[in-house]
């Protein structure tokens, strides 16, 4: 009887002993799998902005080359406006593939002249508010249908973010606050102003932008030879989006070559601001979208092009 207890005890013994090693084993391979596809996943990011490169160079190049012919003219039929349709890779992208694997690789994109948007830094002047832009943004939102004082605020709100300099002679420095608010640096950054929210920066996105100085120094301006009816209007007083509307679809047979031509179309209405008003443009947004396999890719950069025609990429958004 003792000796059936211990061979009973013995069998379980050892079935919870190869329970235990099947668990490690089987533990391994998983940890083993796991890494397997983590190395996988980094293989694929990697090769996903390497194809953001390329992408990038190939803007940058289309860009370059376009702004070598433009003679400081930029309109919407160069050749940069002709977007990318979604184009397989499977050719060009040299890959270990794996038996039985699906291999797709797609690249699409578009380039945006970044001056056809209304740059919000042109909201503040300085120390003082300037009263020109504030009606030209007011004039956008209510074209949008969105609320006008929005723009005032939004003056308000960015001067308060610039950095505070020297006060002019004979004037006292005012105290620092001891925290700023945020900069607006980006369309989003609207959100930390009151009466924001998403709807009306989704909105708003197509129509607005945050743009750095140029290269000269100065603040970028609209490009009316890009500009879309909804700008167009905000910038000339007194003019419709009805107008505005004709007015952009007059320029695909003749552009802006100078901004008297395009005083000239305007049936005697006046510009709120003409010297923020331009011809030509010196930044762009590239935006590419990349499929590989299970990696995605979402991409937005700032492109500088300088009237030499040289590019430079300022900043890159990945989602």
């Amino acid at each position: 009887m003792r000796l059936d207890k211990q061979r009973g005890v013995a069998v379980i013994t050892a079935l919870l002993l190869c329970t235990l090693a099947v668990s490690i084993v089987a533990s391994l391979f998983w940890q083993q799998q796991v890494q397997v596809r983590s190395m996988e996943n980094q293989r694929l990011q990697l090769q996903t902005k390497w194809i953001l490169r390329g992408a990038l160079d190939w803007a940058r190049l289309v860009l370059q080359t376009a702004g070598q012919q433009s003679n400081g003219i930029t309109t919407l039929n160069d050749v940069w406006n002709t977007p990318l349709a979604e184009t397989r890779l499977d050719q060009y992208i040299e890959r270990e593939r794996v038996e039985g694997e699906v291999f797709d690789a797609t690249l699409s994109g578009r380039v945006i002249d970044a001056s056809s948007r209304y740059n919000l830094r042109h909201l503040s002047e300085g120390r003082g508010p300037n009263t020109k832009h504030e009606e030209i943004y007011a004039n956008l939102l209510r074209i949008l249908q969105l609320d006008p004082a929005l723009a005032k605020r939004t003056a308000d709100y960015i001067r308060s973010t610039e950095a505070v300099g020297p006060a002019p002679l004979g004037q006292n420095q005012p105290p620092a606050p001891k925290s700023l608010p945020v900069a607006i640096k980006r369309v989003e950054d609207l959100l930390a102003i009151p009466g924001y929210t998403p709807e009306i920066v989704a909105k708003l996105r197509e129509f607005v932008i945050v743009l750095p100085n140029t290269a000269a120094g100065n603040k970028t301006g609209v490009n009316v030879n890009t500009a879309p009816p909804e700008v167009l209007a905000a910038v000339i007083e007194n003019f419709t989006l009805a107008e505005a509307q004709a007015l952009a679809a007059s320029r695909k047979q003749a552009y802006f070559r100078t901004m008297e031509e395009f005083t000239a179309r305007l049936n005697g209405k006046t510009l709120i601001d003409a010297p923020t008003l331009t011809v030509g443009s010196e930044f762009f947004l590239v935006q590419s979208r990349i499929r590989l396999d299970r990696a995605n890719l979402d991409s937005e950069a700032l492109v500088e092009r300088q009237p030499a025609g040289q590019t430079t990429v300022l900043t890159i958004r990945q989602n």
